[in-house]
This record gives structure tokens, C-alpha cells and sequence, in this order.
């Protein structure tokens, strides 16, 4: 495992220098304001990022207002009483993107929020405020609990949705899991426990070494270690 230290010197030679490097990495401090997002915000934010998931981006936002006007701005409560004959109808509308599969999650994923609300054990007063709480030394973990008890909310696709969302994480992007991989410091899939585990322990000890968030430390490595075209202009 390199230091921190090491890795920073190769970005900044790559980059152009400190202060190109410090404009790249911008501002990765997590938003204060994310406990205090309404759930319909949460659900949303899920929602794009997996209708974003394998399309083009810019389609899905030029698309985003029919969704909230679709599905009642992604109140928790009206979706979760949609019946099974509604959701194919609005799947069916040209209006938003025409994905039966992917509507599903709309529901699925307002039943996760709603039951981790009305656990036993909740001592939040929203789901925004479980994410906002959730330690950044053990990001995976909210990770894995949005795959176990979320839909489509695995890969990348959680960890984007949580990033936009403002809660600092890490993103396994290509070059992230390429500099792991060249160094040796996991082996098999990338979203294996060990893999996964092993990745947290060094960005958890790159955070220690710096004052960095796990999100500025994941652009700082690809940086350092992926195709060179990023560059300030």
C-alpha cells in the first residue's frame, strides 16, 4: 500500500502541479444539509441514478420533471399505495423513460425507507438522517444495505446516488479499481467482501494521513493512476 503522500506527488506531477490538482479534487466535505432532506428527496436522487444507470444522463434530466409529476414528486406514502396496474401505466408513459424493471424500484425502494423508519431499533427521525449518520469509515456497509435492502441499488449506482445526494463516499470507477489491481491489493470481483473490506482499510488510512474526504481521495487516485485527459483548462 503507498502513503498518501506518494500518491499525491504522482497527481500533482500528472496534473500540473498543487494548485491545478487542489481545482480538480474541488470540495468533497460531506453536506451539512443532507438530515434535513425530506425522504421524497432521497427516493428521487435513488430513482435517477438508477434510471441514469446504462443510459445517457443528459436524457434522464430533460426527463426528471415528468418523473416528479408522475410519481407525486416521490412522495413516500402515495407510492407505496400505488397498486401494481398503476405502476404499469405510468411505466408505459412516453413522458418519462419506458422501463417496466426500473419503475419497479420506485416502490420497492419507498418500502426499504418506510421499514428502516419503523424498525425496532431506528433512532433517526428519517432516512436522510440515517445516511447522514452513517460513519464514512464504513461507507461499504451502508453500501451493502442499500443492495440488501434497497433494488438496483448495487455497483456503483448507490454510491453515485449517495455522492449526489452529498454523503462523502468513495466511487469504484475504472481507474479507481485499476489502481488497486495493479498494486496488488485485491484480487477476484471488486464487490466481494475482501475486496471491498481491503479498499475501506486504505482509503480509512489514506483519510488519516490527509485532510481529505473519501471523495476527494477517490479522484486524487484516479489522478495518480488513469488515462492522463483530465486536465484544467
Amino acid at each position: 500500500m503507498e502513503s498518501y503522500q506518494k500518491i499525491y506527488e504522482r497527481a500533482c506531477e500528472r496534473k500540473g502541479g498543487e494548485q491545478a490538482l487542489a481545482l480538480l479534487l474541488g470540495e468533497g466535505n460531506q453536506d451539512p444539509l443532507l438530515k434535513h432532506l425530506s425522504d421524497d428527496r432521497i427516493l428521487s436522487a435513488f430513482t435517477k441514478k438508477i434510471f441514469q444507470s446504462g443510459f445517457v444522463w443528459r436524457v434522464v434530466e430533460n426527463k426528471w420533471p415528468n418523473f416528479e409529476e408522475s410519481f407525486f414528486n416521490f412522495d413516500i406514502e402515495k407510492i407505496l399505495m400505488m397498486p401494481e396496474e398503476m405502476l404499469e401505466r405510468k411505466a408505459a408513459d412516453p413522458k418519462i423513460i419506458r422501463n417496466f424493471n426500473k419503475v419497479k424500484t420506485i416502490k420497492a425502494n419507498a418500502q426499504m425507507m418506510f421499514e428502516q423508519q419503523n424498525s425496532d431499533d431506528n433512532s433517526h427521525p428519517s432516512f436522510s438522517a440515517f445516511i447522514a449518520d452513517w460513519p464514512t469509515e464504513d461507507i461499504i456497509g451502508l453500501w451493502t444495505y442499500l443492495k440488501k435492502h434497497g433494488q438496483r441499488l448495487g455497483g456503483n449506482t448507490g454510491p453515485y446516488a449517495l455522492r449526489a445526494l452529498g454523503k462523502d463516499t468513495f466511487i469504484l470507477s475504472r481507474d479507481v479499481e485499476g489502481y488497486f489491481r495493479t498494486h496488488d491489493l485485491i484480487s477476484g470481483g471488486i464487490q466481494t467482501k475482501s475486496s471491498l473490506a481491503t479498499i475501506q482499510k486504505c482509503f480509512n488510512q489514506w483519510q488519516q494521513e490527509s485532510d481529505l474526504s473519501l471523495s476527494q481521495l477517490s479522484r486524487l487516485i484516479a489522478f495518480a493512476t488513469g488515462d492522463n485527459n483530465v486536465q484544467v483548462a
